[in-house]
């Protein structure tokens, strides 16, 4: 998959009026993603994105302590110009579903097994199977 055809889901997902916002929003959520995931994880989602895509994963250290999915969202809004809670929960979903899409089922499992609860919603997913 091409970074165009990446950020057009993404588009097309989150109801955006262009390519270019998609594209803003997907940049600042991957990012923040590959700050939460460890580079063994960081490192095989790359391997299924698109390569632009696999750059913000990689180039990421990671966080600290992970983040809360509460808190994940908060960091989008605080990353977003004029963002809320709810608009900022909106971007992640629409990016982290369209990973999901991309994502084998079982390295998706992973990824969400090792961040903090509540980070299944965001990728649109109710619970591991």
């Amino acid at each position: 998959m091409r970074w165009s055809e990446f950020t057009e889901r993404v588009r097309e997902r989150g109801e955006y009026p262009s390519r270019r916002e998609a594209e803003r929003v997907t940049r600042v959520v991957l990012s923040a993603l590959g700050g939460q995931l460890g580079r063994a994880e960081r490192n095989l989602l790359a391997r299924r994105l698109p390569l632009e895509a696999a750059r913000l994963l990689v180039t990421q250290r990671s966080a600290n302590r992970p983040l809360t999915a509460a808190e994940f969202v908060d960091g989008i809004a605080a990353r977003t110009e004029g963002a809320t809670s709810a608009t900022a929960r909106w971007d992640t979903s629409s990016v982290l579903s369209v990973v999901a899409d991309v994502t084998d089922h079982e390295l998706l499992d992973r990824i969400i097994g090792r961040l903090p609860g509540g980070f299944a919603l965001l990728f649109g997913r109710a619970q591991l199977v």
